[in-house]
């Protein structure tokens, strides 16, 4: 599980003037370059299901289909899940990046009632639609969960969880000098809670619990004794922070 409610060791964190900047956790990469990354990958990745390339949901897979690898159902499942917020009308992605607009992305999703749906409709209005394309990726996330046997106990609470992270988020940006200080951790390489990191970051670590299920099994040690795995792939999995570093 990725680093819970204090997901970027942000909470606590202060403007301060010290070494060079350090690289980003992995697969969180600064916000426009992030947003850069999505924009190219997840419709390259769409034409490949039309195309018949993939089995879609990456949750679908195993081992001997193409992408069948636990790296890459953890991958394409939260491309999947992103795939609502890139598909937004408007381009008012500064929303989701922009220091100076996360109180007002931040008040609009709190705003924003929750719904069940992977199949939605878009206002015009740039904050409600990000929050409803938001919790359409969390919604299909829980439906992966489903449809790989993630624990139950796993898939449960899933709007709530992020509901919370957003709520710590908004009380970090109504603290003094919180742009100062958004824009001192970027230049550090740290990551204050945007919310495009947010987002990122919630769907990566569903990802993962969907991966986990859905091709090493609900138990991976034993899993690990059945299939013809790599001897290191089951410790290099749990410890990992993001599919990058299975490659």
């Amino acid at each position: 599980m990725i680093g819970g409610d204090d997901l970027f060791g942000w909470l606590h964190s202060k403007v301060q003037k010290g070494p060079a900047a350090k690289q980003p956790p992995a697969g969180l990469a600064l916000p426009d370059a992030l947003l850069d990354d999505l924009r190219q990958r997840v419709p390259r990745y769409l034409a490949e299901i039309d195309q018949g390339k993939l089995i879609y949901p990456a949750c679908k897979r195993t081992l001997a289909d193409t992408a069948g690898d636990v790296g890459s159902v953890w991958d394409h499942t939260r491309l999947e899940a992103m795939q609502y917020v890139m598909a937004v009308p408007g381009g008012e992605f500064g929303l989701l990046t922009e220091a100076a607009r996360q109180l007002d992305m931040i008040d609009g999703y709190l705003f924003q009632r929750s719904h069940g749906e992977t199949v939605i409709d878009f206002t015009g209005t740039a904050t409600a639609d990000f929050s409803i394309a938001i919790v359409a990726g969390l919604n299909w996330t829980s439906h992966c969960a489903q449809l790989a046997g993630v624990p139950l106990a796993q898939q449960t609470g899933t709007i709530r969880h992020f509901r919370r992270l957003v709520t710590l988020a908004q009380k970090w940006w109504l603290t003094d000098g919180a742009i100062e200080r958004c824009g001192q951790m970027l230049a550090n390489g740290e990551q204050p809670p945007l919310m495009l990191h947010l987002v990122w970051s919630e769907y990566t670590r569903l990802a993962k619990l969907i991966a986990a299920a859905a091709i090493l099994g609900g138990s991976i040690d034993r899993s690990a004794q059945l299939v013809a795995l790599p001897a290191d792939l089951v410790p290099r999995f749990e410890a990992a922070k993001d599919p990058g570093e299975l490659v």
